[in-house]
């Protein structure tokens, strides 16, 4: 961990990584939670409209984590709970790579979740 990222990621989020699916398309269930250090930032909500709901982000969590990937699953803090959906976690939607630009030694990465 660089030394600012060190400073700055004080917080901890928890990522469930989905295991996949068995031959006849059932879920094989998740992975275990993992704890991360972060910083994060609250966003928007579900957006209703004439038409119905879209997507938009809720939450975006910075981290030097780089295996957060779309589908995924994250909860801000620090989780025990075996299903994201029981303890509350968010999926996903996109996580974006920036540089590491006064070291060199970690990408910084921002995870961005949705509803």
């Amino acid at each position: 961990m660089s030394s600012l990222a060190n400073w700055s990621y004080t917080a901890q989020a928890t990522i469930w990584k989905p295991l996949g699916n068995n031959e006849y398309g059932d879920s094989l269930g998740w992975s275990e939670p993992l704890v991360i250090a972060c910083d994060y930032q609250g966003g928007l909500s579900k957006r209703l409209g004439a038409i119905g709901g879209e997507k938009v982000v809720k939450n975006t969590i910075w981290t030097e984590y780089a295996l957060a990937n779309t589908g995924d699953y994250i909860l801000i803090g620090a989780s025990t709970e075996t299903d994201p959906i029981a303890a509350g976690a968010d999926e996903i939607m996109q996580s974006i790579q920036y540089a590491d630009t006064f070291e060199r030694t970690t990408d910084d990465w921002a995870i961005i979740t949705g509803v």
